[in-house]
Parts: structure tokens; C-alpha cells; sequence
């Protein structure tokens, strides 16, 4: 069932890769187990002996419920399609865990922005990833995506003359994970012009010169560049005698970052939700906390209450 999930549906979704990733982990574990024994106790089993192949250490409760959620997936998938006969088995899902709230300062963002202009090879297009990430506040996977004045159905793109971010692709159906378009401000914007003038196709891109030729091509990946800009972060930071824990800093982190840091200047929580494609349950529940005007009225009317 994992094997038909992955071939007949994964390559529709948003983000295949991702499933792919989970597949890859559950495979050793369920791969020869029939579905009629998928009960509660196996799937705790699993989330117990789940650990990291070179370090040993357990896997975090959010990954290994991501994982068992691709599972339940894949069975409520083979159930819709006719290969199991009644319903799918129930997957048995750790607790959610806390929203994280790991956002950069100012600071720690300056920081990695230097460290990713000292990277040879991977510099330029790690410090435009970090940019659009901060400035748009977009997920890994639509940010390598992204085209510059072009359609496309691999990807979103942004159109530089009437300033909007599209990024959805074109014909793709709108998932869970949202992916609305959003205005830009004009100092992006302007960047982003600048790049469309000087002929970039990407607005991660990497040039490749292959028998004396450049050529433009697509980002597909930015691992081993953003592990490097963490430790070259926290190494120049350091040399300058400023504490810098970007460990557990991740891609993601700026999505956090800048929805944070609208909160902070006052952002209207509704706009907020639109541009950075957020529901506001998720906006006021991990973010609100962050905005000057959040709990005012009811601290206020606590204080009049205490004067009485």
C-alpha cells in the first residue's frame, strides 16, 4: 500500500518529496506487515524504537507523527481506490506536539545573511532563499520554485510588474498547506525587478558553466548550503565575541520569522493571515501572543477592575 501511495498519488501532491521521505522511513518497519495488523500497539512500537540511523537518539514525536499520518494516508487512499476490502485500519498518532515558536532577531538574521555572502559556490542563491523567505514568509519547497515573471506549472512565480506572488503553480488544486498570493513590499519588489532585468529565470538560481557556457537552472535543494551558513554564522559571530545558537535553525524558521516580526510592528492580523497564506486560527494561536494589541482590551478592563 506504501509503494502504491507513493506511485499513483505522491507525484499529485505539493510536496512529493516529502512523502517520499516518510515512505523511506516507514518502509523497514511496515514494509512486511499485511494491513489487518495495523493496530494501536504496532504503531506505538514504532514511535518507540524510531531513532536517528547515525546518532542513535529518538526521533522527534512531531516526525514520527508526520510519518504515521502518511501511513494512515496511504491506507485511506488504498481503501478509496478499491484495494482493501471495508475501511482502513486507524493509525494510532502520537500527540501533537507544541507549535514551535523559534523565530530569528534581527540579529541572528544579519548574521546568517553574512554567512551565507562568505559561501563560494552556494552563497548567492542561499542569501536570495533567505531573503524571499523573510520577506514573504513562504514555505522551502514554494521558495525553490519560484519563477520570476513566468507561469509555470512546476511552481508559483512572481510577476514584477504588477508586484504579486502567485504560489500556487498554474492548474495545481489548492491543498491544506495554502498557497495564496500575496502583494509584495516594495523593497523586494525592487529586488526582484533588478534580478528580472539582469535575466534571472529563478528566484533561486544556480549558474552552471559547463564547456566555456552558462546556464541558468533551478534550485533543487539547499541542505548542505544552509548547514554550512549555520556554522559559518556562529563562527564569525563569535570572532566578534556575540553568542550565536543557530542549532536548531532551520528553513522553516523564516516562515516563523516573518510573520513574527509583522506581528511585531503592528500588522492587522487579517491581512497578515491573507499574505502570509496562515489561517487565523493558526495566526492568533502560535502568533498572536507577538502583536502589541494582543489581550489589550481585556488587560485593560483587569486593571479598571482592580482600581474598583
Amino acid at each position: 500500500m506504501l509503494e502504491y501511495y507513493a506511485e499513483e498519488h505522491a507525484p499529485q501532491t505539493a510536496d512529493p518529496a516529502r512523502i517520499a521521505y516518510a515512505i523511506e522511513a516507514l518502509a523497514p518497519f511496515w514494509g512486511s506487515i499485511f494491513v489487518s495488523e495495523v493496530k494501536g500497539a504496532l504503531c506505538r512500537r514504532y514511535a518507540s524504537q524510531r531513532v536517528h540511523k547515525k546518532t542513535g537518539k529518538p526521533i522527534a514525536a512531531g516526525t514520527v507523527r508526520r510519518e504515521l499520518g502518511t501511513l494512515q494516508a496511504a491506507l485511506r487512499h488504498a481503501a478509496a481506490e478499491g484495494h482493501l476490502i471495508g475501511t482502513a485500519p486507524i493509525v494510532k498518532l502520537p500527540a501533537k506536539p507544541d507549535a514551535k515558536e523559534r523565530w530569528l532577531t534581527r540579529q541572528e538574521a544579519a548574521w546568517l545573511l553574512r554567512a551565507a555572502r562568505k559561501l563560494n559556490s552556494d552563497g548567492r542563491h542561499l542569501q536570495d532563499f533567505i531573503l524571499c523567505g523573510l520577506y514573504t514568509g513562504s514555505r522551502k519547497a514554494t521558495i525553490l520554485a519560484l519563477h520570476i515573471d513566468t507561469p509555470s506549472i512546476s511552481g508559483g512565480h512572481i510577476d514584477t510588474v504588477n508586484g504579486l506572488l502567485y504560489r500556487k503553480p498554474q492548474g495545481k488544486i489548492e491543498t491544506k498547506k495554502k498557497q495564496g498570493v500575496a502583494r509584495l513590499s516594495g523593497k523586494y519588489l525592487s529586488k526582484v525587478r533588478r534580478q528580472a532585468k539582469n535575466g534571472r529565470h529563478y528566484v533561486v538560481e544556480r549558474t552552471i558553466t559547463r564547456k566555456g557556457k552558462e546556464t541558468r537552472a533551478m534550485v533543487g535543494d539547499i541542505r548542505k548550503g544552509w548547514a554550512r551558513a549555520i556554522e559559518l554564522a556562529e563562527d564569525m559571530a563569535a570572532k566578534k565575541d556575540i553568542k550565536l545558537d543557530l542549532t536548531d535553525v532551520t528553513p522553516h524558521t523564516l516562515k516563523h520569522t516573518a510573520i513574527t516580526w509583522a506581528l511585531q510592528s503592528g500588522a492587522d492580523m487579517w491581512s497578515a493571515a491573507g499574505y502570509f497564506s496562515t489561517s487565523m486560527e493558526t495566526l492568533e494561536e502560535v502568533y498572536g501572543h507577538h502583536h502589541p494589541d494582543w489581550q489589550k482590551g481585556a488587560s485593560e478592563a483587569a486593571g479598571k477592575a482592580g482600581k474598583a
